[in-house]
């Protein structure tokens, strides 16, 4: 259990001239060739047709004399008729074909680009389990912690106020080392918060109730101390109104795993600054960071966006994402967007929130009017 910041790393550049689309592109150019080329041929042959149609006539015309000149005209006729019909027949075959190669193209560039994104989304929500499962490690060690336990259960460290006061500077030496968190509370079985590690920085903080928050109920009822309880991300009016994942443990009698429990300790994750380091580090090609069109967002249980590489889409609150039941996938949106997620896989003990990593990819048009509608450019 480290209190490391979230990373990912940035990935090589894709080759234009060997990419997918530049198949499709030439598939394109081959029949637009052929329809040109045939058109080409088709006017060769029908001005050769009216020239052995004039030759036939001036033969009749010559009579006997031109009558072996007639035969050569009526030749020259049938030889036009019959590259006409292989011209006809080339064209429509060259252009299905090539019209067809065209579409397959598509639909495979289209899955693997889809492919590809849905691994992305999958790759960035897993970064994001692997941190949190940490978190819960981290909760359930600390609750045992002996400052945390005597501030609770008044053994031997003098008054309450002085076993509260070692706690606090305890949570502070933690809170030195790991720098993913905002602060560290310990509640009493009341709810009522009795010391918190940055008490300079977040000075209201000891006296408030929490007993009427989820975090604290759940986690003052859970059967051991091998659970733990998650909040959703909120935003924490006495952590500056910062959006914050709170984990909390009971904090049990002499630390034992199955003591009664005396109160419960709260740990209150920086989310924003860590959930902004995945979304901007996912490895996007440069034609996927082209103009900013592909957003790396993270949707909670209830598809509400929590985290978003443009800040812009935080506003829009939710995302319409439509997984049919699928647990990763992607599909192409309505405007022509490429949508790719993956459900939480969960780490280990830890099973996720239900949350999903989700990538769009978005066709120039469609980002064009997204920032005349927000005015502000994004990534």
């Amino acid at each position: 259990m480290t209190g490391k910041t979230l990373t990912t790393s940035s990935g090589p550049d894709e080759a234009d001239e060997t990419s997918p689309e530049t198949i499709i592109q030439l598939a394109g150019e081959v029949s637009q060739i052929a329809t040109e080329k045939t058109r080409v041929i088709a006017g060769i042959t029908s001005r050769t047709k009216i020239l052995a149609l004039n030759a036939k006539i001036e033969a009749a015309r010559a009579g006997d004399a031109g009558r072996s000149f007639g035969v050569v005209a009526s030749e020259v006729q049938a030889i036009s008729h019959q590259i006409e019909g292989v011209t006809q027949e080339f064209r429509e075959q060259l252009v299905t074909s090539a019209t067809r190669l065209k579409s397959l193209g598509e639909g495979l560039v289209s899955s693997m680009r889809g492919n590809r994104l849905a691994d992305l989304a999958l790759n960035m929500i897993d970064i994001i389990d692997r941190n949190l499962y940490e978190r819960s490690c981290d909760v359930r060690w600390w609750a045992t912690d002996s400052a945390v336990v005597d501030c609770l259960a008044g053994t031997d460290r003098g008054s309450g106020s002085g076993r509260s006061a070692f706690a606090s500077k305890r949570l502070g030496v933690i809170l030195s080392s790991y720098t993913v968190y905002l602060d560290l509370w310990i509640a009493d079985a009341t709810g009522r918060v009795v010391a918190n590690g940055r008490p300079e920085r977040y000075p209201g903080v000891v006296g408030t109730s929490v007993a009427s928050q989820a975090w604290f109920k759940d986690a003052l009822a859970t059967r051991d101390g091998t659970e733990f309880t998650v909040a959703d991300i909120a935003r924490s009016d006495q952590l500056g109104g910062s959006a914050v994942a709170i984990y909390a443990a009971a904090v049990r009698e002499g630390g034992e795993e199955n003591g009664r429990p005396l109160g419960v300790l709260g740990i209150f994750f920086d989310w924003e600054a860590q959930a902004r380091s995945v979304v901007n580090g996912i490895r996007l090609t440069a034609d996927e960071q082209r103009e900013g069109r592909t957003k790396c967002l993270i949707l909670n249980a209830q598809h509400r966006i929590i985290a978003a590489s443009d800040d812009r889409y935080i506003l829009q609150g939710s995302y319409p994402l439509r997984t049919e039941g699928r647990d990763m996938g992607h599909y192409e949106a309505d405007d022509g967007t490429i949508v790719a997620f993956a459900l939480t896989p969960g780490y280990e003990t830890y099973r996720g929130l239900g949350w999903y990593g989700v990538i769009l990819q978005r066709t120039a048009e469609v980002e064009e009017e997204f920032n005349r509608r927000h005015k502000v450019r994004g990534r």
